[in-house]
């Protein structure tokens, strides 16, 4: 609308959405499917994979690089066994050098 020629630029915050990171703890492959479905309503999530058996957390990663791929997302390691998945409206900036470095030692001396 307009008042005495000029527009009216008043926007509510309440009428924004707010921006959810859900946090999730996999028990097994099966819960990759629900990881995903976020993904797909644009939240992002941070999934701790420290608590699922190891052949079920490497098909669980293999299946959200696929879901992340597909929508355009991203998949990050940022600790030991936990990840940041994100949908394509979400930007990730930087990296976590020295947990990086300190897996890829470990893995060097198994």
């Amino acid at each position: 609308s307009r008042k005495n020629g000029k527009a009216n630029n008043v926007v509510s915050i309440h009428s924004q959405k707010s921006v959810k990171v859900i946090l999730v703890e996999p028990r097994t492959y099966d819960d990759a499917q629900q990881i995903a479905d976020h993904l797909r309503a644009h939240r992002s999530v941070v999934v701790n994979l420290q608590q699922v058996r190891r052949d079920h957390a490497k098909r669980i990663i293999d299946f959200l690089g696929g879901t992340v791929y597909a929508i355009n997302g991203n998949i990050s390691k940022v600790g030991g066994d936990i990840f940041l998945c994100t949908p394509d409206t979400v930007e990730v900036e930087g990296t976590i050098a020295d947990l990086i470095r300190e897996d890829h030692e470990f893995n060097q001396m198994r």
